[in-house]
């Protein structure tokens, strides 16, 4: 079976070749081995040419991923001074979200989950997945995008016991709407990622067979509660593991970044918001699947420098969003028009969180009656804060086009801004 994320972005992807023995490895990382396994074809009877048949007879080339859980890590001084500055700054980032009484925390997990599905080429725009959350659009990128925004709650909750159940707690929360047979499951076929529909024979790389997925993630999972190593290296390696395992049959992509939010929380790096990795790491998705290559050569530098590095690119980006949404709300106390205690504040700051509205909403968040939830969309839709859309006499839907527009750019900052040429 081919992997699903086999098919997002594979261009960008280098085919993965055995290293070779005379090449000391980096960092004394230890490279993947690789073990040669029988394949049974899947071609139906009369399709393709006799030379595609028999290469799709032949045995394959499997990788069998290194025990880390005990690895003696040693990094070159430069990468782990990247990865430690970097901390820091996500340190700082995160104490001045914290401090804020915006409710920046739930549009920056929306924002990161929104970046980490656009590196598997699911992408959509800001209403569309807002829409989406309302349960308002069966569009199908946006309502992966939504399960995306779930398996990262998720992951932010189970950050007080990383084992093997919360990762696959993880991957249920991300694919249980759209793929409830994959939902929260370690595969049971063999995957890779490149090459052709029928087998793995001549993939870019191909994951470990099946049955070293469980014992793999159990070695994982005990390299991951790891306390003596630096907290964003960690990370980085940890989540270079896990794709490399690549335990499930799709969502690895975005199930191992959301690890890599849950080890940021579990070791006290963020508390209060999710920082945007993920937008960082979309400036040069080629350098992340390099970086990811390198580290199945026995390279792990690459990896740590590209996380740290990615770190620094998204939080300017998530500061420019927080500076954004800022204007929005100082220009909004601007205009509207209502007493202090009214409840059209309280549903101005839902507004920053939640963009696309409806009455019920409003009333089950703000906790408010049927006649006080009209009334503040009322006198925000009066002060311009907010426009109907759906065009519906019933079930109306409000949007605040500001809040929109600065997500939107926030996407398009993180858009794949630089490419290696092929």
């Amino acid at each position: 079976m081919v992997s699903a994320d086999a098919y997002l972005g594979r261009d960008e992807r280098s085919r993965e070749e055995p290293r070779d023995p005379l090449q000391p490895d980096q960092n004394g990382w230890p490279a993947l081995a690789w073990e040669e396994r029988e394949w049974v074809s899947v071609l139906p009877p009369g399709m393709g040419s006799r030379t595609l048949r028999r290469r799709h007879a032949d045995p394959y080339r499997a990788a069998v991923p290194p025990q880390i859980a005990k690895l003696d890590v040693q990094l070159p001084t430069a990468a782990i001074a990247a990865a430690d500055e970097a901390s820091t700054e996500i340190a700082r980032f995160d104490a001045e979200m914290g401090a804020e009484i915006a409710p920046f925390a739930a549009i920056l997990l929306r924002s990161e989950s929104a970046s980490s599905s656009k590196i598997e080429n699911l992408t959509s725009g800001a209403k569309a997945i807002a829409l989406a959350e309302l349960g308002g659009d069966d569009r199908q990128n946006a309502s992966e995008i939504v399960a995306n925004v779930h398996a990262m709650q998720a992951a932010i909750d189970l950050a007080d016991r990383l084992d093997e159940a919360a990762v696959l707690a993880m991957h249920a929360a991300l694919m249980q709407r759209n793929h409830p047979d994959e939902a929260g499951r370690w595969r049971t076929e063999q995957v890779w990622i490149g090459g052709g529909d029928f087998g793995p024979h001549g993939a870019a790389f191909v994951p470990p067979h099946n049955e070293r997925v469980p014992e793999a993630m159990t070695d994982l999972m005990s390299f991951v509660r790891r306390d003596d190593l630096p907290v964003l290296a960690h990370a980085a390696l940890a989540h270079a593991q896990f794709e490399t395992i690549h335990p499930f049959a799709d969502g690895n992509g975005r199930t191992g970044r959301a690890l890599v939010h849950s080890m940021l929380r579990a070791r006290g790096l963020t508390r209060n918001v999710t920082v945007p990795v993920s937008a960082g790491v979309l400036t040069d998705t080629d350098a992340y699947f390099a970086a990811l290559t390198a580290y199945r050569r026995g390279d792990a530098t690459r990896i740590v420098r590209l996380i740290a590095d990615a770190s620094f690119t998204a939080i300017a980006n998530g500061r420019q969003l927080v500076a954004d949404l800022r204007r929005v709300r100082q220009r909004w106390n601007d205009v509207i028009k209502s007493r202090q205690d009214a409840s059209a504040w309280a549903l101005a700051d839902l507004l920053l969180r939640q963009p696309v509205i409806d009455a019920d909403v409003v009333q089950r968040v703000l906790g408010v009656t049927s006649a006080n939830a009209h009334r503040a969309i009322r006198q925000l839709a009066e002060a311009g804060v907010t426009s109907e859309f759906s065009g519906r006499r019933r079930d109306r839907m409000w949007q605040a086009r500001e809040v929109l527009v600065a997500l939107d750019e926030f996407a398009a900052r993180a858009g794949r801004r630089r490419r290696a040429s092929r």
